[in-house]
């Protein structure tokens, strides 16, 4: 079986992002750069950092496997300067193998792993708004996706995840654990909390998936889960997601100062891309309702906005939430069947733009986890639950149809749920061996005895 092939039926989906299915990233033909990322841009995660550190020989080895078939010019591995124990270690790899692949050190900024940020810090070309990377030549992977494809060389499939849990817990690590393992599991193996109370973020502070403790409680390992951050409940993430959309837009339209530090700061504004977030603002306090701008130039470009949460965690001064109200216009574009189209230009990048990159560490303090920032995780626990709930979406594209029904036995690796015919989607396999007991949004399986 070739390697895309194999990457389809393993169930590979792109593990730092959305869950892009991987066999169709890459079935777009020949490209100059595959650009790995290694960034783990977002504070307090450690996953990729502990993969490239103790798992960089099968990293680098899908790395020059997919770099072949792709015909790829240039592959390099992009992470940051500061991660000095991870770039030794790969340095170490590359010499020992002799590779061709090369690392790409970049300065410590926020979002350093945005894809599009990325492809311009490594080839100093951009990809145009709405745009995807093939676009100017390149294809951006995560590190966690190469080690992904490392097993499907191998023959197996993809069914478990590399993740961080941190913040209030007893011992702060990196899991392995099935894909379908509860938060509650993986919070149990991290020690517990060090609170009855708290704040659940499925990913990074600034673009992750805020849920209450009730909510957590039902959430799952997914093929794109990088971590989970266990924050005070009273802590400023939590505050703002509490805030309400009607209250939210209320004071956006009334406490907008048009500083414009928002768009001076957005990391998509200067690389070039039209995105003024400063002038939607405006543009909503002047209308007073989001559906009666729907079709305005300016506020047409919040479907461009890569949600990284510098404009309203980092930039505005008065507090408000210009990434909240792009996400309600993008959901506004959504129901109306707006697309966004791109005008034919020439984007550059601002000039000022090397002065304008955000320290990571200040996006830290900013967003109030500096207390967790620079703990050292080092360590892996191996999780084995008795019982996993695997969604049968958490990819871009169609939901996965089940194979299988409740009281069938299954083994951990074998297809249970497959891409519908003629669609985009991902297979998916049984994480761990055992009795469905129950097919419907999750297929949950069950440890047996015998």
């Amino acid at each position: 079986m070739d390697l895309l092939n194999c990457i389809k039926e393993a169930g590979i989906v792109g593990c730092g992002g959305a869950g892009f299915p991987t066999h169709v990233k890459y079935a777009g033909g020949p490209v100059e750069y595959l650009i790995i990322n290694g960034a783990e841009c977002e504070p307090l995660l450690r996953t990729d950092r502990y993969i490239m550190k103790h798992l960089g020989d099968r990293v680098v080895s899908a790395v020059e496997a997919v770099g072949e078939m792709l015909g790829a010019k240039e592959c390099r591995i992009a992470l940051k300067k500061t991660y000095t124990e991870e770039i030794k270690a790969l340095e170490k790899v590359l010499k020992d193998r002799d590779s061709k692949v090369k690392l790409a050190k970049m300065d410590s900024f926020y979002p350093a792993g945005d894809e599009q940020t990325m492809v311009y810090e490594v080839t100093g070309r951009v990809v145009p708004p709405a745009g995807i990377p093939l676009d100017v030549g390149c294809v951006v992977s995560n590190v966690a996706t190469m080690l992904g494809i490392s097993d499907a060389i191998e023959g197996k499939a993809f069914t478990k995840k590399y993740l961080t849990v941190t913040g209030e817990v007893k011992k702060p690590t990196v899991l392995h654990v099935p894909v379908g393992t509860s938060f509650e599991t993986c919070i149990e193996m991290a020690g517990g909390t060090l609170k009855s109370r708290y704040f659940v973020v499925s990913g990074g502070p600034m673009m992750g998936a805020r849920m209450t403790m009730e909510e957590a409680k039902t959430a799952v390992v997914t093929k794109t889960t990088s971590g989970i951050l266990i924050l005070p409940e009273d802590s400023s993430i939590a505050r703002k997601t509490q805030i309400s959309l009607q209250h939210m837009l209320n004071r956006a339209r009334s406490a907008c100062i048009q500083c414009s530090y928002c768009t001076q700061m957005c990391p998509r504004h200067l690389i070039g891309h039209p995105l003024q977030p400063h002038k939607i603002m405006r543009k909503l306090s002047m209308s007073g309702d989001v559906t009666k701008i729907l079709d305005d130039k300016d506020v047409r470009n919040a479907a461009i906005c890569c949600e990284c949460g510098i404009c309203e965690e980092y930039a505005c001064p008065m507090g408000l939430q210009p990434k909240r109200v792009n996400q309600v216009l993008k959901g506004a574009f959504r129901e109306a069947g707006i697309r966004y189209t791109r005008e034919e230009a020439v984007y550059t990048a601002d000039r000022n733009r090397e002065g304008r990159k955000i320290p990571a560490g200040r996006v830290a303090a900013r967003v109030g986890v500096m207390p967790w920032y620079d703990l050292k995780i080092d360590t892996c626990a191996e999780g084995t639950p008795d019982r996993v709930e695997i969604p049968v979406s958490m990819h871009i594209g169609a939901p996965s149809e089940p194979v299988v029904k409740a009281g069938d036995r299954v083994t951990e690796g074998q297809l249970i749920a497959r891409i519908p015919e003629g669609a985009m989607g991902a297979n998916i396999h049984a994480s761990i061996s055992g009795k469905v007991v129950s097919v419907d949004k999750r297929i949950i399986i069950e440890r047996t005895g015998g």
